[in-house]
Formats: C-alpha cells, structure tokens, sequence
C-alpha cells in the first residue's frame, strides 16, 4: 500500500523529538514507548500488521516474529487521526541525540538500518528484518546477525547516539567503521565484518578486534556516539565510584571510632 503523506517538524537540539500532524484518517507506527504526547482525537492501538490488507492470521503472527528478531516488539503501535481535524502526535528518543527524517522514494524505496535505530513511520512502510550476507558479520558485527529493514514510499524516522553523518560511497569504494557507529545505509552497499590486523593492534589499540567494511555505491549514515559505549563508559566507571564511597564511609568509621575512644578515655 501506499504510504500516508504526513507532515512534521523536529524541535530541540541534542534531545529531540519529532512532531507529526496527522490529517484526519491518517496514521503513523512508532516504537514501543517512544510517544511523548498526543492530541485529541489521536487512537492509540496495538496490531499485528498496520499495512494488512486482508490475509490470514498466521501471515500476520509471522510478521510479528521477524519484527521480534529484528529488536522490535511483536506488535506495532499506532497512532490515528480519528478526529475532523489534523491532530498532533509526538514522538522522542530514550537516548541523547539525533532524529533524521528518511524519504525512502530518495533512498531507492529500502534502507538497512541497526535494530534500534527505527523510531516511527507513516501508515504504508515496513518494517522487517534483513539477514547480512555472511555469517561474520552477523556474529561479530556488534549489532547482531539480524539487521531492520525499512522499505517504502514514505516517510520513516531514524534516531541515532550523539551526531549523525552522512557519506556518499562511489562504486568500489570502501569505509572502515566502528560497528557501533553504522545507523543505517543503502541497500546496494556491501557490508562485512574483518578482523583488526595484527595481534598487538587488536589487544592494544583499544579500537576493538573487528570493524566493518563498507563497499559502494551508496549512502551510509554514522553516529558519532554509540549509546553501548556510552554505556561501557559509565559501568566501567560505576563500581571505582562504589569503592570510594566504600573507602569514605570506612574512613569516616574509622575516624569516628577513634574519636569515640579519645573521648571515652578523658570522660
């Protein structure tokens, strides 16, 4: 089917979101718990298939399952205009960073995107999982062997860690890229995962044993943040912190245990 024209604006700078006005009867998917408000007349609504068009209901529980696979829910959420009026419904992110707006007729109709990268879509886009070529990829290429992807003739929205940037490939081409650092790319863009050269610069040079390989023609779209290293920063930061307040909190017995002595011995 084909996808609803909506319109929207993104507000903020690090933490955004976006806004879409629905027209009466149109409708947007979203990811789970990623609604920030909705207007009147907006229905909330959990289904299988929002591009169903018929079709029995084992097709509909196998669309469940790869959307499952590919990171998403087994159900899609979404969010009609029931109203005679256009409506707002607002969408953000749950972590700082960007919301990039994808126009998939400008993209050949198909993008492959990371499994947490999809934030919402107009009524008409699909969202599936795409398997990588090679089984390397997919067991050491640090998003899982499974990837999303999102075809259509629509709007869909993309949200990413830190800043995103966009490259253009020629044919033969190649990029080498941090594996958490790939948002999403074209369909025509070859993808694999090589291992660091050299034993020392593997173990040592604190980039990790593998990168991917990027091939063109096409566009890739980076992020210059990936929220798993943010993460990998704050817990390897997290328990020096608890062994501090450990080491105060024993101090300050310590000291207080001595000045309660002290005391004890004059009175």
């Amino acid at each position: 089917m084909r996808a609803d024209e909506i319109d929207y604006r993104i507000i903020g700078d690090d933490l955004q979101a976006v806004i879409i006005t629905l027209d009466p009867g149109e409708m947007v998917q979203a990811e789970a718990g990623s609604m920030m408000y909705m207007q009147d007349g907006i229905v909330l609504n959990t289904t299988l298939d929002p591009n169903a068009q018929g079709g029995g209901m084992l097709g509909k529980l196998f669309q469940g399952a790869k959307r499952a696979l590919s990171g998403d829910t087994f159900f899609v959420t979404t969010f009609a205009n029931a109203a005679n009026r256009r409506q707002d419904v607002a969408f953000s992110s749950h972590f700082p960073g960007k919301i990039r707006p994808i126009d998939l007729r400008e993209w050949g109709g198909m993008i492959i995107g990371q499994k947490d990268s999809f934030l919402c879509a107009a009524r008409g886009i699909n969202v599936t999982i795409a398997f990588t070529r090679r089984i390397g990829a997919g067991f050491f290429g640090g998003e899982g062997f499974i990837l999303q992807r999102i075809e259509g003739d629509g709007l869909a929205f993309l949200h990413a860690s830190g800043t995103l940037h966009e490259m253009t490939l020629g044919p033969g081409e190649s990029l080498r890229v941090d594996t958490g650092c790939i948002v999403a790319m074209e369909q025509h863009i070859d993808y694999d995962i090589q291992m660091v050269p050299g034993i020392k610069t593997a173990l040592f040079g604190g980039e990790g044993l593998f990168f991917a390989t990027l091939r063109g023609p096409g566009r890739v779209l980076l992020q210059t943040m990936p929220f798993s290293r943010l993460a990998d920063r704050i817990l390897a930061a997290a328990p020096h912190a608890g062994r501090r307040e450990e080491r105060v909190g024993l101090g300050g017995a310590v000291v207080g245990g001595v000045l309660g002595s002290l005391l004890d011995n004059n009175g």
